[in-house]
């Protein structure tokens, strides 16, 4: 088992960061360019192993994907129909995104397909996505209990009119790409508000898509057109160097290239509730995902309640959310936040396993977490469990913790930020 060494910093951070792409984006760039017509141009591509794996996943179907020594990929897409029966299974690895997403696409192809992932893939939950996707035609067959691997035979949908059990982008997603090759219209109704990717991406790839209030409402025999598409940076990534600018001791962190999209920047929200030093410097409303330029410095916080409509627009960003708590004045309450137990891991369980071993003040709920703060951390032998943001909270928890943390599995990381130790040693100035 692989292990980092990390240690205390009692300086301060300092400097710009360049946040890599967004990775929710990223994902469905390859997907829309893969099921359009023409050549796709994508920017600023996460090239972290979650969304390779989105690119293994559509050359086995036939797509012509480049790779350009600039940064930018090369998308050569025809269409839907232009997708083939692969002749081996579509490994997933470690992306829940891919894998739930795919099933959408594949869902309305005439051919046979298998889709996998590493152990985590095999222990998420598969049949929210597979339930409403049978009832539009397909078939989908899985593991007991509803878990990957997963075969899917595809073939002529019907559209039809689907309410979420719960808030989830993923199973949305799924819906909209198989609604898009289904006869008729297909509506979505959400309980809440989710990241809007799927449908901003439709429009920008020439299709429509509408909605009204909680219903959403796509049409299918669509012909989406390439298109380019600029990647903004990943505000789930830039939540980490928020919450190290924000309690290291005389910060002062700027994040260049930051997504603002209002269904995911909750994070900011938090933080301005609890008295964050964060000021937005500038900021581009009008391009397809609005993206701007942020200011943390280190601040004094106070504890808040998260939760409600808030947690889909900041799902990622609680096991960040939760440090930052423990060195915030007063109670922090998460709730309304079950969605954590299907994630790459039990992240409640696991967030408050591993701050408390570093001797955070923190308890599990049966949907989230209570804080009490502010209080002094300690290194510790922590993991992440194969978890990358459970592995990057960690990593920023030692800047302020006393002595010397070992974290095993650091190379989750590499799943969406491979820079990322990088860039915050770059941060380091000593006093």
């Amino acid at each position: 088992m692989k292990t980092r060494l990390l240690t205390s910093h009692s300086g301060s951070l300092v400097g710009t960061v360049a946040i890599p792409g967004d990775k929710s984006i990223s994902h469905r760039s390859v997907m829309f360019g893969s099921i359009s017509q023409g050549i796709t141009k994508v920017t600023n591509f996460l090239l972290g192993d979650d969304c390779l794996s989105t690119i293994s996943c559509f050359r086995k179907l036939g797509v012509k994907i480049e790779e350009h020594a600039s940064g930018e990929l090369r998308i050569y897409g025809s269409g839907f129909q232009g997708l083939n029966e692969p002749k081996e299974v579509l490994n997933v690895g470690n992306s829940g995104t891919t894998i739930r997403l795919m099933m959408g696409i594949l869902a309305g192809r005439d051919f046979f397909s298998v889709l996998e992932g590493d152990e985590s893939i095999a222990r998420r939950p598969m049949t929210r996505v597979a339930t409403p996707l049978s009832k539009m035609g397909a078939k989908i067959d899985f593991r007991n209990g509803g878990f990957a691997p997963i075969s899917v035979r595809g073939g002529a949908l019907n559209s039809f009119e689907y309410k979420l059990p719960v808030a989830s982008a993923q199973v949305k997603s799924a819906l909209l790409f198989a609604g898009l090759q289904a006869k008729g219209e297909t509506v979505i109704t959400e309980p809440e508000a989710t990241r809007d990717h799927t449908e901003r991406m439709i429009r920008q790839f020439g299709g429509t898509v509408e909605k009204e209030g909680n219903n959403i409402k796509v049409r299918g025999g669509q012909n989406l057109q390439g298109t380019s598409v600029r990647v903004p940076g990943d505000i789930s990534s830039a939540a980490f160097f928020l919450v190290a600018g924000a309690i290291s001791e005389g910060s002062s962190i700027t994040l260049e290239n930051v997504g603002l999209n209002p269904t995911r920047s909750g994070i900011v929200d938090v933080l301005n509730e609890m008295g964050a030093d964060l000021q937005i410097l500038s900021q581009d409303l009008d391009a397809a995902e609005p993206a701007g330029t942020l200011l943390i410095r280190s601040s004094r916080l106070k504890g808040t309640t998260v939760g409600g409509e808030m947690i889909p627009r900041l799902i990622d960003e609680i096991p960040i959310i939760a440090l930052l708590a423990t060195q915030a004045d007063g109670v922090t309450v998460i709730k309304d936040a079950g969605e954590l137990k299907v994630k790459e891991t039990n992240r409640i369980d696991t967030v408050v396993g591993e701050l408390k071993k570093m001797g955070a003040n923190i308890e599990a709920t049966d949907d989230g977490m209570i804080i009490q703060g502010p209080t002094a951390l300690q290194g510790a032998c922590v993991s992440s469990h194969g978890d990358h943001r459970i592995g990057m909270m960690l990593a920023v928890a030692s800047l302020i913790s006393e002595g010397e943390t070992i974290l095993e599995n650091p190379e989750a990381i590499s799943v969406s930020y491979p820079k990322f130790f990088e860039d915050l040693d770059n941060l380091k100035k000593i006093k």
